[in-house]
């Protein structure tokens, strides 16, 4: 969870971050001040220069309260914040701005090692956010950095821009919802065909010589037309079965071995069964 105080957090955290893992010698100071607010201390600026809304998160969907499981909450505002990260010191009259990028270099060295803040530096209203606070280095091209520099008093000095991405502003809780009714049951709808369905549940004999005659065994066949085949030779086409059952001739001439007899009870009921034939 995020208060709308949350970007100035960030803002404390990178800065924590910085002061507590940087180790250049002579160490330098942290600030946010704005880039014309410079001194003769040697310090790194962080300057909050844009904020963009997360494309990817922009269309999250609703999502249940944290504080209230009844309740539903519209998706927070979701932030990418891009902040200038320039270093000063006195510049030297032979090495030039060498001090500066030192101290540069030290805090680029910081912002790879953690791509992430760490909880240990996050600021405390920050301790329950629901996503990590990633820091990416941007290529900004000369052109988009001039444009911001050229809004302030003092001139151009080296910088390098970062991402901060994802910062989650929670909405008012005037903004909840109840949850929507869910389904409490399923039923189980009762399906009366009218009649018992077929089933058959083996053959009768299960081998014999070729031309034996054999029974289909099964319930409730009586009046349901028949479809068999054995092997690839059909030896019923849709006769009526009768009250005494139905049977079929096994083909005359079918050399020794198992075939399958594939039974169909009116396109109810299909079963494949299995016929030796017997020298």
């Amino acid at each position: 969870m995020s208060a709308p105080t949350a970007i100035g957090m960030v803002g404390e955290s990178l800065k924590t971050l910085l002061e507590e893992e940087m180790t250049v010698t002579p160490s330098a100071t942290v600030s946010l001040l704005a880039p014309d607010e410079s001194g003769t201390a040697r310090r790194i600026n962080l300057f909050l220069y844009k904020v963009q809304e997360n494309g990817y998160l922009k269309n999250k969907d609703w999502e249940v309260s944290q504080d209230d499981p009844t309740k539903i909450v519209p998706p927070p505002l979701s932030l990418n914040l891009h902040y200038l990260l320039t270093p000063y010191a006195q510049n030297d009259s032979e090495t030039g701005n060498t001090s500066a990028h030192e101290i540069l270099g030290d805090a680029m060295r910081v912002l790879h090692q953690f791509p992430a803040i760490p909880s240990e530096h996050l600021a405390e209203g920050l301790a329950d956010a629901r996503e990590q606070l990633k820091i990416t280095q941007v290529p900004v091209d000369i052109d988009e950095l001039s444009k911001v520099w050229s809004t302030f008093s003092t001139p151009y000095r080296l910088s390098v821009a970062y991402e901060v991405a994802v910062v989650q502003l929670d909405q008012s809780d005037q903004s909840s919802r109840d949850m929507p009714p869910r389904l409490s049951a399923i039923g189980v709808p009762s399906v009366d065909a009218g009649h018992a369905l077929p089933v058959v549940t083996g053959i009768s004999p299960q081998s014999g010589a070729a031309g034996s005659v054999v029974s289909v065994l099964g319930e409730n066949l009586t009046n349901w037309r028949s479809y068999i085949d054995v092997g690839r030779e059909r030896v019923a086409d849709g006769e009526l079965i009768t009250s005494n059952g139905v049977s079929f001739d096994v083909p005359v001439g079918l050399s020794p071995g198992y075939y399958r007899v594939r039974i169909n009870i009116s396109t109810l009921h299909r079963s494949t069964l299995y016929f030796e034939v017997t020298p």
